[in-house]
């Protein structure tokens, strides 16, 4: 079938045909639908990519994430499909699997696809930053959740200095006098910011800090932590988790030792990821608004390949705590 059987199943002429199918020029909807049906009757699909090349675009998107088996990437990336679906865009998926050379390579293959943009958790705060500055060189780039300095690009994720304010307040509220700090690795700006948000609010509220652990985003690294620390104590009254993965962790290692939660010892993560309410118990945790951040970032994309001018945005959206049993709700 070529757009010629279609033009004339639909009465319409070719370029009207080209106009409805590709988008590029508006028709009325009247003849929009009429040219959809007589392509569907006739099972004619079009060939999209000369179409992409003919208006020097791909309709693509690269997305990089540190890992797509953390339920937290993998949330954010459902979300930003949809978000650039509905803009008419396609997702290249790429993991980097927390390893900034596989990080850069991906970046690299990504350009080298001719994709339109690139949406980038980036691993590393510091050895991220010359794989993403090139990147970002060559087409519009928005960074998401976490971001590298001394880059010209866009970014847009939670407030964590708020999010762990939020924590703090809330387990202070509950008569918590000291609290430990389970994370990961000071090697990404979220990460960073959530210790610092931790200390400074617990010095603001009075509560003593009972030790900062870090380690990765794992389970069995939140098991790792919470085991000695308990068998070391003494045991504070609460443990604040930089991710939701670790504080499942705790969660297990409390079960082992048969420290009762939250009887005995409050425990909060951050994220809200699905499993977040089927854990035992229940977690108190930080909802990060992702489908906001996915159509906050596809936006911020959308603006650059419009060619609007803007000086590059930093987004921090507000989160909100999500209480559950295991704070003693």
């Amino acid at each position: 079938m070529t757009i010629r059987d279609v033009a004339e199943r639909a009465q319409v002429s070719t370029a009207t045909v080209s106009r409805a199918l590709s988008g590029a020029k508006p028709v009325s909807p009247a003849v929009a639908e009429q040219v959809r049906r007589a392509a569907d009757e006739l099972g004619y699909a079009g060939n999209g990519i000369a179409s992409a090349l003919r208006r020097s675009r791909t309709d693509t998107v690269g997305m990089v994430v540190p890992s797509i088996t953390n339920p937290f990437f993998t949330g954010l990336v459902e979300h930003v499909e949809h978000a650039l679906q509905e803009a008419g865009r396609q997702l290249f998926l790429c993991s980097s699997r927390s390893d900034p050379e596989l990080e850069a390579q991906r970046l690299r293959s990504l350009v080298a696809r001719q994709v339109d943009g690139i949406v980038i958790s980036p691993v590393h705060g510091s050895l991220s930053t010359a794989a993403v500055r090139r990147a970002a060189q060559e087409l519009p780039l928005v960074q998401v959740d976490r971001y590298v300095s001394g880059v010209d690009s866009d970014w847009v994720g939670v407030d964590d200095d708020a999010a762990l304010g939020l924590v703090m307040e809330h387990l202070a509220g509950r008569g918590v006098r000291s609290a430990a700090f389970v994370s990961s690795r000071l090697t990404n700006s979220s990460t960073e910011l959530r210790v610092a948000g931790f200390r400074r609010h617990a010095g603001r509220l009075g509560l003593t800090v009972a030790g900062v652990h870090l380690g990765e985003y794992s389970i069995a690294w939140g098991r790792q932590a919470a085991e000695h620390l308990l068998r070391e104590g003494p045991r504070p009254d609460a443990v604040v988790c930089a991710d939701d993965l670790i504080a499942f962790g705790v969660l297990q290692a409390c079960t082992g030792a048969g420290v009762r939660v939250p009887e005995d010892l409050l425990v909060t993560g951050f994220d809200d990821v699905p499993f977040a309410a089927l854990s035992n118990p229940p977690l108190t945790t930080v909802r990060q608004p992702q489908p906001e951040i996915a159509a906050e970032a596809v936006r911020l994309l959308s603006r650059v390949l419009g060619d609007e001018h803007a000086p590059p945005s930093r987004v921090a959206l507000t989160p909100s705590l999500t209480v559950r049993e295991s704070t003693g709700r």
